[in-house]
């Protein structure tokens, strides 16, 4: 070999290579480092799960009946009792002192301690207490598989949180559906169940939708009325409207609302009711307890039903033939289905009046038709264009119709059913004129509503003779 190749080549030195790995081993030692200790982490949280799990299932009492007592307990703990859930978070903390675990890290958790860790992973609704803990406008927690979307004053968004697992979510649908006596499995692929406070969930799995789902429709404790809804911060409507409301509630129209999900029918329907005497008599009948009026209205003298459609003994029909049995002044029905339409429209029919109903359609003119439809499911034999203007006449005296406008839930349209010349028209009282940011009056009620208000709130028909509301707005 030359002299010249020789200077060229270079020769392997096994210090320098050394050398140069543990430069290149000490540049990333902290970024795996990093990561063997936040996968470590997690694995010893999974251990600990299934321990703390493993731990609380284990019946607990000397008898049948404390252990009866205890596993109760458990059930009011993930339910959302608070006293339960004080004690189960107590028992967990007493395990992690006694395994000396409560200086230990375990990477970084979302939750403050180890305890509430546990807590929500076994007990609690895992990342949901994070989402529930700020109930700020929060309505509505969707979970479709592992993703999860708040819905905040009616807008949806995806939430920084999210399930690592599918099965995280399968087993707070078993948990929610132990404690109400339901069931959801490969048999009955769905379940619904209620809270604590009144939220209502809507569980899916097992097929019936191509992921689990669970979905909360938080109560609000916020008390609608009237005037809250005038405010500057909801602004569903002006202070005329308002009046306007006040002289249909004491005229004793019998009233309907429609609106698209989360469009504010439910705080409307509420806000309506808390302007009705509190003596007068009501009766609300419903498929799940969602409005809530023994809660938000102590004083009123309200019978609330629960009626169960697949229960015969409890269905809407039995409910309401209890419900015409006690007398009540206004029948207040959270929403007309198929199977109780007939005998809604009876009691609308039957002196019933200033009863409040929802119905969904797309609009106030197809409401009677909607109603009519759902009636002849009934399988008698009636004429439906003698139903149509029964319906118009005697159930739908007023209707409301609520829209989410730019992420303000709005009252966009009032309208007064007539039937004429066979057909139904709706007299538009109020209409928001979204360009204007305003509510328009076009329309005057008709003859035979001025009557009803002339018979039944002389000081509105007053005020309405004078030339309000045209006058007021101009």
């Amino acid at each position: 070999m030359s002299a010249g190749l020789r200077t060229r080549v270079k020769r392997f030195s096994p210090a320098a290579y050394a050398a140069e790995l543990q430069i290149s081993n000490s540049a990333t030692a902290p970024v795996a480092s990093e990561e063997r200790e936040a996968s470590g982490g997690l694995t010893r949280l999974r251990a600990y799960t299934e321990e703390v799990r493993q731990m609380l299932s284990t019946p607990r009492g000397w008898s049948e009946e404390e252990r009866r007592q205890y596993a109760e307990k458990l059930n009011r703990a993930i339910i959302g009792f608070p006293q339960e859930r004080a004690e189960m978070l107590a028992i967990i903390s007493d395990w992690i002192i006694r395994k000396r675990l409560q200086h230990v890290q375990f990477g970084s958790l979302p939750y403050p301690t180890l305890a509430e860790a546990l807590f929500a992973e076994v007990i609690g609704m895992n990342v949901l207490e994070l989402v529930l803990s700020n109930r700020e406008g929060l309505e509505e927690v969707q979970v479709v598989g592992t993703r999860i979307f708040e819905v905040r004053d009616g807008r949806a968004t995806a939430s920084a949180f999210r399930f690592q697992e599918v099965s995280e979510v399968e087993r707070i649908q078993q948990n929610l559906v132990l404690f109400n006596n339901d069931r959801i499995n490969p048999r009955k692929r769905w379940a619904e169940v209620l809270l604590l406070d009144g939220s209502r969930v809507t569980l899916t799995g097992f097929g019936f939708t191509a992921q689990p789902t669970l979905t909360i429709r938080l109560y609000t404790v916020k008390k609608f009325s009237l005037d809250t809804l005038c405010r500057p911060e909801y602004r569903t409507m002006d202070e005329r409207v308002k009046q306007l409301l006040l002289i249909i509630v004491r005229s004793r129209f019998n009233m309907v609302v429609i609106g698209a999900t989360n469009t504010g029918k439910t705080h409307l329907i509420k806000a309506l009711i808390a302007a009705m005497p509190d003596e007068e008599r009501i009766v609300t009948i419903e498929g799940r307890y969602e409005l809530m009026l023994g809660r938000d209205f102590p004083d009123k003298n309200v019978v609330e039903y629960e009626a169960e459609e697949d229960d015969p003994l409890h269905g809407p029909r039995q409910a309401f033939k209890l419900a015409l049995r006690q007398s009540p002044q206004r029948i207040c029905h959270a929403e007309i289905r198929d199977e109780d339409a007939n005998i809604y429209v009876r009691a609308c029919t039957r002196g019933h009046e200033g009863s409040i109903t929802s119905v969904h359609a797309s609009g106030l003119e197809d409401v009677p038709d909607t109603i009519t439809d759902m009636c002849m499911l009934d399988g008698r034999g009636m004429n439906p264009l003698t139903m149509t203007r029964r319906i118009t006449e005697h159930v739908t005296h007023i209707g409301f119709e609520m829209r989410m406008i730019g992420g303000v839930r709005r009252l966009v349209r009032i309208g007064e059913f007539e039937w004429r010349d066979g057909t139904v028209h709706v007299r538009d009282l109020v209409r928001y004129e979204e360009g204007e940011d305003c509510w328009i009056f076009p329309d005057e009620f008709s003859s035979k509503g001025l009557r009803k208000i002339q018979r039944a709130d002389p000081e509105g028909y007053r005020l309405i003779a004078d030339g309000w509301p045209k006058e007021a707005a101009s």
